[in-house]
């Protein structure tokens, strides 16, 4: 895997983030999901990189980023890119959201419907966001009754307390194995790149504020059962590919189906057949090519 240096801009919010970039051409954001950070988009930096001027950072609270303010909502996760990407000079781009970031990208495309060209949303978090249920005494969730509180959210049992007491104790074996049961199912990366990986994830320190953030994530016009939509949606003018795994353990098909349905007519679904939460790792190349197409390189 091809390593990308890291640099840094103090933000004028007092965050100051770190972005990895290369290439030259028109830009492209590359915004990465939970528990992972820019280190994880590092080989399709590389597999952009002949076409674009690739930038790929770090959120608040994640890698090599500051987390001076916690945060509530995705949006001000998108507010920190759009400051990133003003100090940088950057004014029309193409966005890349995977997982979270995935609704981080839509709440993006909401604020800077002029700016944003292109919106792809690979094994993205729903636009009524991700639910989280209480747990009964097994551990079964009771669906209808949502966790409402950060405090909640941080006592979740399954959801939650196993990544967030491994992130804790710096418990990288706890860790990897999380992401082999939900992500790296399918196949793992090699292993000089998984340690890498790993390194990026163990940075994360805002996982309460993340998983809150997408429980309380809803721009369509309808409720989502814990919060009313925003119906920011409709701010969104810009092509929208959704990109998905058949394979996925994180994200089902059936909600990747119901976003692009929400997305309506300005959307198209691509479905990935051999490839789980990563395809990335799965089947890179093949995946690189839906991407590199899904960016108007044929």
């Amino acid at each position: 895997m091809k390593q990308y240096p890291a640099s840094r801009i103090a933000l004028p919010n007092g965050e100051t983030l770190a972005y990895r970039e290369c290439g030259q051409g028109p830009a492209v954001l590359l915004i990465h999901g939970n528990m992972s950070s820019s280190v994880h988009w590092q080989t399709t930096m590389e597999a952009l990189e002949p076409y674009f001027h690739v930038i790929a950072p770090d959120m608040r609270g994640f890698g090599d980023s500051t987390y001076a303010q916690p945060f509530d909502s995705l949006r001000e996760l998108a507010d920190d890119l759009r400051l990133l990407l003003d100090a940088l000079g950057v004014d029309s781009f193409d966005v890349v959201g995977w997982s979270a970031g995935g609704g981080v990208a839509m709440e993006l495309a909401a604020d800077l419907p002029d700016a944003v060209r292109r919106l792809v949303l690979l094994e993205s978090a729903p636009a009524t966001g991700y639910p989280m249920f209480k747990k009964d005494a097994a551990g079964v969730p009771i669906l209808g009754s949502f966790l409402t509180t950060k405090e909640e959210v941080a006592a979740d049992p399954v959801q939650v307390l196993p990544a967030l007491n491994a992130l804790r104790n710096g418990d990288r074996a706890t860790m990897r194995m999380l992401w082999d049961m939900a992500i790296y199912n399918l196949r793992k990366p090699p292993e000089e790149d998984y340690a890498l990986y790993l390194d990026g994830t163990m940075q994360q320190r805002c996982l309460i504020d993340l998983d809150y953030a997408l429980l309380t994530f809803n721009i369509t016009h309808r409720s989502n059962g814990a919060v009313e939509g925003s119906g920011r949606i409709g701010s969104i003018r810009c092509p929208v590919t959704v990109i998905h795994g058949a394979r996925d353990l994180v994200v089902p098909e059936a909600w990747a189906r119901q976003l692009h349905a929400d997305f309506g007519e300005r959307a198209q679904f691509v479905l990935l057949p051999e490839a789980s939460h990563s395809p990335i790792t799965d089947h890179p190349e093949g995946f690189f090519e839906v991407l590199r197409g899904a960016l108007g390189i044929h």
